[in-house]
């Protein structure tokens, strides 16, 4: 498909694709902030480690929850449309938590303004957009979106550790609001033109023998439904680290610092992952590539296991980073591979919201095993059992595919 000025494939569209990618960084704060202040917040307030999880838990769950609101709003209003309203829900949620009085508010402050409201339109949104300006390279446009949220993850952790230990907590979060708010809103504009008039589709690959198309012989929605608890349990797994490596750092004496170098490491890593993964998705298929990135997602995890000393956690940290980062990019193609343009945002909402879900529950789930063991030994365990699942459902649908349910084609079944 050649392109067109100003459509699929284009320049606009890489430029465009450029912001979206800004924007993910910048708005995704919201997931990395409070993992960074979890000590100190804690230290503030005097609450158990579950308890100091309970703003991250209740943020990752307004994410979810609104990423299927703004992906609905993004397919009626266009995506420039929520992404403004997320930008400022976004500063106002930074400014006020700064004057939480209590764990309690603290909590509702961010799970309500950065979760619900703000950080959730810079993520689902922009990668289900996305997928709408590219055809020839929509697994690497797409993947490259997707790292948006990891390239918040380098970013951010080491910005925020820094201000937190020379200004204090407070001061650091009206900084970050009013800094997304000047940098945000003038990227926003570049999103303001229409995606491009959607064809019709082109002939469905996998029409079953029970006629549901393009949908491994499952009812659409049942294909979701399956979609999203791959996606819980894949990131169940993928929230131990990421969520509680700071923690960790410093119930080992390594200090806060130090574990928010390896968080930074560890996502900076997942970018490298994540572009390779755009790559892979291209050439063998989002469901191999799903199935490959849950195994080795299992490797890096069972690593934790044996190893605690300092060297060995910075080693791990990017052996986890390296090895995770096509697991979510894989769910978006696999979406826009079965389901029609006009339902992208709904749809890729749907199942990337179901992932902050699996990093929410898996964040408070190891809390809540380190306080009742003292220990993250389990926590890992834990994590590996909810991986085995994903990797069940991937293989799953890799059979389904070459037994007769998906043509063997690479080329997507909703053309753009």
């Amino acid at each position: 498909m050649a392109a067109t000025p100003g459509g699929v494939d284009s320049r606009y569209a890489w430029m465009r694709l450029a912001a979206s990618v800004a924007l993910s960084t910048l708005g995704g704060v919201g997931l990395w902030s409070i993992v960074v202040a979890l000590p100190a917040v804690q230290a503030e307030f005097g609450t158990l480690r579950a308890g100091a999880s309970l703003p991250y838990t209740l943020t990752t769950i307004g994410f979810a929850i609104g990423g299927i609101a703004m992906g609905r709003a993004a397919d009626r209003f266009g995506v420039m449309v929520p992404v403004i309203f997320g930008t400022v829900a976004l500063a106002a949620g930074y400014v006020a938590s700064a004057f939480a009085g209590s764990m309690g508010q603290f909590a509702v402050i961010y799970g309500v303004l950065v979760g619900l409201l703000g950080s959730c339109a810079t993520f689902g949104p922009l990668v289900a957009d996305t997928s709408l300006w590219f055809a020839r390279q929509r697994g690497l446009a797409v993947s490259l979106c997707a790292s948006g949220n990891y390239f918040a993850g380098a970013f951010w952790p080491p910005v925020f550790s820094h201000f937190i230990e020379t200004v204090g907590w407070r001061q650091t979060h009206i900084g970050v609001g009013v800094f997304c708010l000047v940098t945000m809103l003038p990227l926003a504009l570049v999103l303001r033109r229409p995606p491009p008039v959607q064809g019709a589709a082109a002939p469905v690959q996998g029409e079953g023998r029970n006629g549901h198309r393009g949908t491994f012989g499952l009812p659409p929605n049942a294909l979701q439904a399956l979609l999203m608890v791959a996606g819980i349990s894949c990131c169940v797994a993928m929230a131990m680290p990421q969520v509680h490596i700071v923690a960790y750092c410093v119930d080992l004496g390594y200090g806060a610092a130090r574990g928010a170098e390896m968080l930074s490491l560890m996502l900076a890593c997942g970018v490298v992952s994540r572009l390779a993964s755009g790559w892979i998705l291209d050439r063998i298929g989002s469901r191999a590539t799903l199935l490959l990135g849950a195994t080795l997602q299992a490797i890096a995890l069972s690593l934790f296991l044996p190893f605690d000393g300092l060297s060995s956690l910075y080693a791990i940290s990017a052996v986890f980073g390296l090895f995770q980062g096509g697991i979510v990019p894989s769910y978006a193609i696999i979406v826009r591979e079965s389901f029609p343009p006009r339902e992208a945002g709904l749809r890729v909402g749907l199942v990337l919201s179901s992932t902050l879900v699996g990093m929410a529950l898996g964040g408070w789930m190891s809390g809540a095993i380190f306080d009742a063991t003292a220990s993250y030994q389990m926590a890992v365990i834990n994590g590996l059992a909810w991986n085995a699942l994903t990797m069940v459902i991937a293989a799953w649908l890799l059979w389904r595919g070459r037994t007769g349910f998906q043509a063997p084609s690479t080329r997507p079944v909703w053309q753009s």
